[in-house]
């Protein structure tokens, strides 16, 4: 466990700013892009969009879990019509065609309706060609993280940046293997959980991710609300 208040962060927009210095080179450049995983990336990813002057948006990604094992992650849907499918897995597990589609059909619907909620009518924004830098608020097992990079390599990115506040050191490792550039601000061993490593970890609402995503228009060309 941290060890007093100094080890933890005092909430996630505290953690993103910490970020933000150590992503500080990609300041006013125009083919920066800031993902967050909803919903507690968002808040994160928020801070680090406002201090590079880059556009937000969220990356919404559903794990496709096995039936009966859902922790255990056959594939993800995400943001953009990403399907990813490890088809070894299904193989080895002899799960049907049938119900693996049931489970996709069931998670797209959730995928759209938070994308509903998130962004409202405005559409995603283009990743292809750019510096991507996607972000979330901790990793524990990286599983998520993991999917969501997976779908984000199908749009092309020309470069792909992790970004975490804290992060087991396992699982920082094991991403740092499959993106250009990996950011972990703390890799406690043990982790234990990644709201310990924060004073205030109370869940980000739906709302505050709707008022961050509007409130980033700004980011880009002029200035928001919340630097005012």
């Amino acid at each position: 466990m941290p060890r007093a208040a100094s080890d933890r962060f005092t909430n996630r927009r505290h953690a993103g700013r910490v970020l933000a210095t150590a992503l500080a080179a990609y300041a006013g450049r125009g083919d920066v892009t800031v993902l967050g995983l909803p919903r507690g990336g968002v808040p994160v990813a928020y801070e680090i969009a406002r201090a590079l002057g880059a556009p937000l948006d969220v990356f919404v990604v559903r794990k496709l879990g096995v039936p009966g094992q859902e922790e255990l992650a056959m594939g993800a849907l995400a943001s953009g019509g990403i399907l990813v499918v490890e088809q070894d897995l299904v193989s080895t597990l002899s799960i049907s065609q049938g119900t693996l589609d049931a489970i996709i059909a069931i998670e797209r619907q959730e995928l759209r309706r938070r994308e509903r909620v998130y962004r409202g009518n405005r559409p995603p924004v283009d990743v292809e060609g750019r510096v991507v830098i996607l972000v979330d608020d901790g990793l524990a097992t990286g599983t998520t993280m993991r999917a969501a990079v997976a779908g984000l390599r199908q749009l092309r990115p020309r470069q792909l940046i992790v970004a975490v506040p804290v992060a087991s050191p396992q699982a920082c490792a094991e991403l740092a293997a499959q993106v250009d550039y990996m950011v972990c601000v703390a890799t406690p061993q043990p982790l234990y959980a990644v709201g310990l490593w924060y004073a205030d970890f109370t869940q980000t609402s739906d709302e505050e991710v709707r008022e961050l995503l509007a409130d980033a228009a700004g980011f880009v060309g002029g200035r928001s609300r919340a630097s005012m």
